[in-house]
């Protein structure tokens, strides 16, 4: 069996090296690079060095050197073959064998490269044309130098649809090659193929090794190019349609240049081509942009693979107009997802009728650096978004947001992650509802004090003793964090020092095997970090009295067993309350939305009194 190299070549970019790495070896930060003791021969000093930009690791002790598949076929004893197979799999890829149709599809690739790149330098040589001067000007007015025209390779496609195809078969490639490579167009009223670009400053797309795959086309302003006919305007951009060698939804604007500037500088997505040129050319060379579309899962995680420090956290940057709101709101919802720790984004928003282009022109730098120093955590926008300037002062549109809110954080697949949105968004309704003036001095709603640090002679009930006694049955039995881990992210706590041990517990107990963990390890882990003192708390005998099934001396089946109807029945009181403030959401608003959730909720009560849930 033999692997394409354009696979390898892919499944490379997928993959961080650190991230490998760090699974056998313990890397610390070196700059632009992370370094550790070498797996491959006996050291204390280290001299391992791993660089993610370059993609290689290389050993200054023992010579050890190579890339993502070469440490795992030397650290893991493995052939190349199955090494590749171990990483696609880590990175969800499948391996395709090379059959005749493979190797005729990488002679393909490697012969539209070449047409890509001859085409590049077509566009870039036609820029320079004396009757192009015009065009060259439009630039250099735009506040492009010649060093940042040249180093983006920008270039003119002509309006004469038949020039560029003329020179691309005279360097011996064929119209099907051109129309796959998207640089020609086939007629469909039988004429010839025709430029697909006309008439357009021409920005090249690379990919991460900054080999030119595409093209986007700017229109040419209306003083430059009067519209033949007024009334039917062009797009401003168009771009090369998904080929071989290019996927829109998986590719950045100037990611070449970003990704090794994203070692220094805030890594930052802007709305288009020249917005990322001018931020470039006032220094910010960590800047990208999406091709024509919202930004894609894989755009995301593009950028968060190109940032080599462990925080993650580009800065989305929006135009200042309801079109770049709206935009910013989709991809907020996009991203909910995909959060995982030290991964995620912020948001920045200009002044109305403002780009980072015009931002720049008319204000500076520092004042751009400014809006990017402020921008929004994705938890602050989405509050802001869901809460700016309107009413709480009812229970029900209290109950509404605390309802959109959850739904929000489920959307979170991290566990970790997702219970600490949930804790945060807790946190931001009990300020918003009992500590601002939307609530002060009402007779109905006074204003709450806060709960003292696990209060446990002050709760009466059982339910509302719950998030105690699930932590004190985890802490005796850690085996049971198997058997409700997706469950126990839902636990509604709001004291400070519980929150603090539940999140500790499930960072900790979510990496390690705890079928095999035993409480010691447990409580040692806790003694480390500083809280075994609260757990001791919890692990007491007025806890006890309340479920005795978490008692350290309960045997397994026992505690298993107790916890499962413990959870049965705190979840259906919660249910309960789930009805009660949909169908008072529904009084209040009485959409189609809110209609379904109150009858879906009304069902799943149904399911489980009927036992078919």
């Amino acid at each position: 069996m033999s692997i394409p190299p354009r696979f390898v070549e892919d499944l490379r970019d997928r993959l961080t090296l650190s991230e490998i790495v760090q699974r056998k070896v313990k890397l610390s930060r070196s700059g632009r690079e992370h370094k550790g003791c070498c797996p491959f021969h006996h050291e204390k000093t280290p001299s391992f060095y791993v660089n993610d930009e370059k993609q290689f690791y290389h050993c200054f002790g023992c010579g050890a050197h190579g890339d993502a598949v070469g440490f795992v076929m030397q650290s893991d004893n493995l052939s190349f073959i199955e090494a590749v197979e171990s990483l696609a799999s880590q990175a969800g890829m499948q391996v395709p064998k090379q059959s005749p149709q493979e190797i005729e599809k990488a002679r393909t690739e490697k012969s539209l490269h070449s047409l890509v790149e001859d085409t590049c330098k077509w566009f870039e040589d036609r820029l320079r044309e004396g009757k192009n001067r015009d065009v060259l000007e439009y630039l250099t007015k735009r506040g492009l130098s010649e060093e940042t025209i040249s180093g983006f390779r920008l270039g003119y496609a002509p309006a004469d649809d038949q020039t560029l195809r003329k020179f691309l078969k005279d360097k011996g490639y064929t119209d099907a090659q051109m129309i796959e490579a998207s640089v020609l167009r086939p007629s469909q009223t039988g004429r010839e193929p025709y430029g697909f670009f006309r008439d357009r400053v021409m920005f090249p797309v690379a990919d991460m090794r900054g080999r030119i795959v595409a093209f986007s086309g700017r229109v040419l302003p209306e003083h430059i190019r009067p519209l033949k006919d007024p009334t039917k305007k062009p797009p401003k951009y168009i771009n090369s349609t998904d080929t071989p060698l290019f996927h829109k939804g998986r590719m950045l604007y100037a990611q070449q240049h970003a990704r090794s500037a994203a070692n220094d500088h805030t890594l930052l997505v802007v709305e288009g081509q020249m917005d990322v040129i001018a931020c470039n050319q006032a220094g910010l060379k960590g800047a990208v942009a999406p091709l024509g579309t919202a930004l894609t899962e894989d755009q995301i995680s593009v950028l968060w693979k190109m940032i080599p420090h462990e925080r993650k956290e580009p800065v989305l940057c929006f135009d200042g107009d309801n079109a770049g709101y709206r935009a910013a709101v989709r991809a907020a919802d996009r991203i909910l997802p995909l959060l995982k720790s030290n991964q995620s984004v912020k948001f920045a928003f200009l002044p109305e009728g403002e780009d980072p282009d015009t931002f720049i022109s008319s204000r500076g730098l520092s004042a751009f650096e400014g809006k990017l120093s402020n921008a929004l955590t994705l938890l602050d926008f989405l509050w802001t978004h869901h809460t700016a300037e309107k009413d709480f002062s009812s229970p029900e549109m209290r109950a509404g947001l605390t309802a959109l809110l959850d739904t929000l954080a489920a959307k979170i697949q991290d566990a970790s992650v997702q219970y600490h949105y949930k804790q945060a968004f807790r946190e931001k309704t009990r300020g918003l509802f009992f500590d601002t003036g939307s609530f002060k001095n009402k007779n109905t709603y006074k204003k709450k004090a806060l709960a003292p640090s696990i209060s446990l002679p002050a709760i009466r009930k059982k339910q509302d003793f719950v998030p105690q006694i699930v932590l004190a049955a985890v802490i005796n039995h850690p085996f049971l964090y198997a058997h409700f881990a997706e469950q126990l992210i839902q636990l509604p706590i709001d004291e400070p020092d519980l929150s603090r041990l539940f999140g500790s517990l499930l960072d900790y107990l979510g990496a390690v095997d705890t079928e095999s963990l035993d409480k010691q390890a447990l409580s040692l882990h806790l003694s480390k970090v500083g809280l075994a003192d609260i757990a001791m708390k919890l692990t007491h005998e007025r806890v006890y009295l309340h479920a005795g099934f978490c008692r350290p001396d309960a045997n397994p089946e026992t505690a298993l067993q107790g916890l499962k109807d413990l959870w049965e029945n705190w979840e259906r009181s919660r249910l309960a309350e789930d009805i009660h403030s949909a169908r008072a959401v529904f009084r209040l608003s009485m959409t189609p939305e809110n209609e379904s959730r109150m009858f879906a909720l009304q069902q799943m009560q149904r399911d489980k009194d009927t036992g078919t849930d």
